[in-house]
């Protein structure tokens, strides 16, 4: 079985993405599991699963663009931000569409956004989430995050349902506290389903079910991907026996013709070997990350 590669989950509402990854780890056998940016338990949807070296990938995956559906309940703010939380706020009242749509603007591009006090942000040393259980509220810093689109798929009040596209980094929750706040009603996240990591889409992921059937079959191996599949945008080199070895042990390799910014280096076998960077003015690539044992 290939111990180096990528599963994109279609992870469904309930579990964590840690227990995702130990069930994963379990079923394949492989201790080396990551994922490239947690889901909360009550979010669907894509889930990237690295496997063995590829868990290296993950700073570079972790850090793209992420598309989500998001639901907006309005009229009662949560602690949580969220379904989970008790009601700080409860109006019982519904924004009018027009009301929405003003707003919206204020929430796209480059924007400043709180973090909600139930989330894994570290402060002194400790868990946002672990602090505000406690009873205390966590002082978290806002932060620039940015908001490429966001579009109203539907609205039956109170519930406003939305196609968010965002910078990594980006929290729906925050996002939907924050337009209950800008409208007057008071708002939490109803549902959640990210259908886009990076390069991969909901299309893209297999359903729990499906590996977990894999799983018992032995048949797992038909849903690893290519490690290389997680850097779509960098050109590939491919690289020949010689260059296989001194890739190995560190050492920079030619180009043909003269290199420029980053690419991927791809084996005989189509296997990803190393990410380069381009050194010598040209004239070599320098092997900046390599994945051969």
């Amino acid at each position: 079985m290939n111990d180096f590669g990528l599963i994109i989950m279609d992870k469904p509402v309930g579990p964590t993405s840690h227990a995702m990854v130990s069930l994963v780890r379990k079923g394949t056998g492989i201790r080396k599991v990551g994922h490239a940016g947690t889901l909360d338990p009550r979010a669907s949807g894509v889930l990237v699963l690295c496997l063995g070296a590829a868990t290296r990938l993950s700073e570079y995956l972790s850090g793209t663009a992420k598309e989500y559906e998001a639901v907006v309940r309005f009229g009662a703010s949560t602690r949580t931000f969220d379904t989970d939380g008790e009601i700080t706020r409860n109006t019982g009242e519904a924004p009018t569409r027009r009301q929405i749509e003003t707003v919206l603007p204020r929430f796209q591009g480059d924007i400043i956004q709180k973090p909600p006090p139930f989330s894994a942000i570290k402060v002194q040393g400790r868990k946002a989430y672990e602090i505000a259980r406690a009873g205390d509220d966590p002082d978290l810093a806002p932060r620039k995050i940015h908001i490429s689109h966001l579009d109203i798929r539907a609205y039956t009040p109170p519930d406003l349902s939305l196609v968010v596209e965002c910078s990594a980094g980006t929290y729906i929750r925050s996002l939907a506290h924050d337009l209950g706040e800008a409208v007057g009603t008071g708002a939490h996240l109803a549902a959640l389903k990210r259908t886009r990591a990076g390069p991969f889409r909901i299309q893209d992921a297999v359903p729990l079910p499906m590996l977990e059937v894999g799983f018992l079959t032995g048949k797992w191996g038909q849903y690893v991907r290519p490690a290389h599949d997680a850097l779509p945008d960098l050109p590939a080199i491919m690289v020949l026996d010689e260059g296989v070895e001194l890739l190995r042990f560190g050492h920079r390799i030619p180009a043909e013709p003269p290199a420029q910014g980053m690419a991927k280096a791809i084996g005989p076998g189509g296997d990803l070997l190393a990410i380069l960077e381009a050194a010598d003015d040209g004239a070599s690539w320098h092997p900046r990350k390599v994945f051969l044992a």
